[in-house]
């Protein structure tokens, strides 16, 4: 069961401290990515015995679930403003997150996000979306199309990254994609565009085009 579907017993005196555990974990998470994170390799980095986490988690999962809410705690309130100028800031802080912590959008899939900071950022991406006029399914669908643009769009960069490393190997890349294809199939190398390799703006861009199909179902104001 979820952490945070459980009661919690009364709290322990600190000898670690749940919040020590959780930084060092997203530490590991960040520099090992899940398959790294182990009990055992937990313990080793605070210096401790693998038992005594034990006294403030029950399992490896629970950890998950702190880390994973502890990082979305990075993702700042936005500021009051129209709902797409919010959006669009706590979605691009969004993916900073995951860029900066690449265990997170594989995280975000497997589990229900019910932590305080989870809890608080889909708040606001709902308010926000609420206040633009949708209620109910399309309300839903709506959040879930923009998160899963977000999740779906950095985990397909920090592969790419993971695998081409520099911006020189990336441009050397996608020069020779463009030759391929100019060669084989002349149309797709004018269509597809692979030679433009800018990610933040084609990340806007795609943001864009989600917004405005969303503002298109938005009911007419009388």
């Amino acid at each position: 069961m979820s952490i945070w579907l459980r009661e919690e017993g009364p709290a322990r005196k600190p000898r670690l401290s749940r919040e020590r555990i959780v930084e060092a974990a997203v530490a590991l998470l960040d520099a090992e990515g899940q398959a790294g994170l182990s009990m055992r390799a937990l313990a080793a980095r605070l210096r401790a015995g693998t038992m005594s986490l034990y006294e403030y988690v029950r399992s490896k999962e629970d950890v998950l679930d702190l880390a994973l809410d502890e990082v979305i705690g990075e993702i700042e309130p936005a500021g009051p403003g129209p709902w797409r100028e919010v959006l669009v800031g706590q979605l691009t802080q969004n993916r900073q997150v995951m860029r900066r912590h690449p265990w997170v959008p594989a995280l975000t899939a497997t589990r229900p996000l019910l932590g305080p900071n989870a809890l608080d950022r889909s708040r606001r991406v709902h308010t926000a979306l609420a206040g633009a006029g949708l209620s109910g399914f399309e309300l839903s669908a709506a959040v879930g199309a923009v998160t899963y643009y977000v999740n779906g769009y950095v985990a397909a960069e920090n592969a790419w990254w993971a695998a081409i490393r520099t911006p020189e190997a990336d441009a050397e890349i996608r020069e020779r994609v463009y030759r391929h294809l100019r060669e084989h199939v002349a149309e797709l190398a004018t269509l597809s565009q692979v030679e433009y390799g800018d990610f933040d703006g084609a990340f806007l861009l795609g943001l864009d085009l989600i917004l405005d199909g969303i503002q298109a179902r938005l009911p007419a104001k009388g």
